[in-house]
């Protein structure tokens, strides 16, 4: 079955979206264009199978599997493992490129709900290392509740 755009799907996103699959060489599809909406619409990351609850029959596993692997390999999104030790996704700094991911940043993720969110605005501390270590990424969780969590026990 062939994946359709939702209705709300703006002319400058669908422009964006295939502008990103474009620069990173992946052809514009139907499957890649509905999975970049999704997850344009999240405030957290999302995990592969709440993409699937909301694909259902739109796009099967083996798709989707192959579409996030792309993306991440490209540097179009980020994967981050929430407390289940489960991989979500999330976009990356358009400053990231399938050679150097500039995505490292601090994860935050709620004790209650296990959503994660990406915290951009927080500078990680400088790391030193011993001679003749060499840094590949840094991964810096914070856990916590988060608002939507902290408003229903209130």
């Amino acid at each position: 079955m062939k994946a359709e755009l939702s209705m709300e799907l703006e002319p400058e996103k669908l422009e964006e979206f295939s502008q990103v699959l474009k620069t990173n060489q992946l052809k514009v599809t139907q499957p890649r264009l509905r999975v970049l909406e999704i997850i344009s619409t999240k405030t957290s990351a999302i995990s592969q199978p709440e993409l699937e609850k909301i694909l259902g029959n739109e796009i099967d596993r083996v798709t989707l599997y192959r579409i996030l692997a792309s993306f991440e390999e490209k540097g179009i999104l980020h994967k981050v493992f929430d407390l289940n030790g489960t991989a979500t996704y999330a976009f990356c700094s358009t400053k990231c490129t399938s050679d150097h991911h500039h995505d490292q940043h601090v994860h935050f993720i709620c004790s209650v709900c296990n959503s994660v969110f990406c915290l951009d605005e927080i500078a990680l501390p400088k790391i030193s290392l011993p001679n003749n270590f060499s840094l590949h990424s840094i991964a810096i969780n914070a856990v916590g509740i988060c608002n939507s969590c902290n408003k229903k026990t209130t």
